[in-house]
């Protein structure tokens, strides 16, 4: 079937193919630079290993090993997908010239000039976020640490992320996400749950104590069940974080990453329960195996149903702010990447294929068995002839055609790393 035939058929269930296209080419999707280092960073030894809560499974070839081929990794992932990418930085990729060095507590905008020229030449803004683990000064714990120099010194990091938070937002002419988690919990079942999530809790207000424009600067909570090392109980829970976003949505949103839950919960039914009382709301959009494992995201159930609420409501419209996070070193990085940017594009645009306003009707009317057949008969739609055209519409490689470039760049360039 023929790009034409295939909008056609869409035309005839009453959905513009057109609009739906230049509603997504328009929509800001950030791309997460810790899948090209494994979560390494620059500015601790990339010899050890990774603490609090991450760990990056698998030892294929190329990793990215300075700022230098982690950009140009990058150049290569941007000419690949479609859509309005922007990246997403975690303050561990600061870049340190002529032999100086700060600690994390000291950072400044000017440790990120270089990501912005590189933002700068590919046109996209930039999200960010403080990088409280992989350091010395986990104690283990962070921001609920009962170490007042250790709570003090990651205190000190959250404000300077939100100055150069704030950096990024001016430069770039675009709001910048900056996402607050920690790994911080215990291995085993502790005798005090409420002292570390108080402690916490004063942190984050220091922490947001620091001028910034809301309009901006969006600070973000971001819960977890569980991590490596922390399988008992975890500080930042579900409860904690949303409870605190809510009592402050004057100036911070909850952030979801759909790995986060436990493995019956959907994020996608969360959208809506959040948006029936928050104005706004960030997502990590990731795919867990079990646990939140970060694996590659696909173009699944539950990727599909993520998209499906966020277009049904209204979140395309700036109530949604979308990012990935995952990161996978057991396969080509640069695909990694590709791929599951490009899942979530479809996702997305699959999403807005629907007759939303049609089956809306149906299901008010309690007309369900309609509602189910039509369901059912989207599944069918010539989806991918559609999806091949938005390719087009934004001049990056077809399906079927761009993983020869990726195999090509492992190898001329990622085969000669060391």
């Amino acid at each position: 079937m023929s790009y034409t035939e295939a909008k056609m058929k869409y035309a005839a269930c009453g959905i513009d193919v057109d609009a739906a296209m230049a509603k997504l080419k328009n929509v800001p999707v950030s791309l997460h630079c810790w899948q090209g280092d494994d979560v390494r960073g620059f500015d601790t030894d990339p010899t050890k290993p990774l603490t609090g809560g991450i760990q990056t499974t698998g030892n294929y070839p190329g990793r990215a090993r300075t700022s230098e081929e982690l950009m140009a990794d990058l150049d290569m992932v941007l000419k690949l997908i479609p859509g309005r990418p922007k990246m997403n930085l975690h303050a561990s990729y600061a870049i340190f010239e002529d032999g100086e060095w700060v600690d994390r507590d000291k950072l400044e905008p000017k440790h990120f000039a270089k990501w912005v020229e590189f933002c700068k030449k590919h046109k996209c803004g930039c999200d960010f976020n403080p990088t409280f683990f992989s350091h010395p000064m986990c104690d283990p714990q962070t921001l609920s640490s009962t170490n007042e120099k250790t709570r003090r010194f990651w205190i000190e990091h959250g404000k300077a992320c939100i100055r150069i938070s704030n950096y990024l937002a001016e430069e770039l002419g675009e709001p910048c996400v900056m996402n607050i988690w920690t790994g911080d919990g215990f291995k085993d079942i502790p005798s005090d749950r409420m002292g570390p999530r108080i402690r916490y809790k004063e942190s984050i207000d220091e922490i947001l104590s620091e001028p910034y424009d809301f309009r901006k600067v969006k600070p973000c909570i971001e819960s977890k069940v569980f991590g490596i090392g922390v399988e008992a109980y975890t500080v930042g829970s579900a409860e904690f974080a949303l409870s605190y976003a809510a009592m402050n949505k004057d100036k911070c949103l909850p952030l979801m990453d759909n790995g986060h839950y436990h493995p019956t919960e959907v994020v996608s039914d969360k959208i809506p329960a959040l948006l029936a009382f928050f104005p706004e709301l960030a997502l990590h959009v990731t795919r867990p195996i079990r646990w939140d494992s970060d694996h590659v995201v696909l173009f699944d159930d539950e990727t599909k149903e993520i998209a499906k609420e966020i277009i049904r409501c209204g979140g395309l419209d700036g109530r949604v702010n979308i990012a990935l996070d995952y990161f996978d070193a057991s396969i080509n990085r640069i695909s990694a990447w590709v791929v599951g940017y490009r899942n979530l594009q479809k996702a997305l645009l699959f999403a807005l294929l629907n007759n939303n306003d049609a089956l809306r009707n149906l299901q008010d009317e309690g007309n369900f068995t309609e509602l189910m057949v039509r369901q059912e008969e989207m599944k069918t739609m010539p989806f991918g002839e559609i999806w091949d055209e938005y390719c087009r519409m934004c001049s990056v490689p077809s399906d079927g055609e761009w993983f020869t470039e990726v195999k090509k760049y492992e190898t001329d360039i990622l085969t000669k790393r060391g």
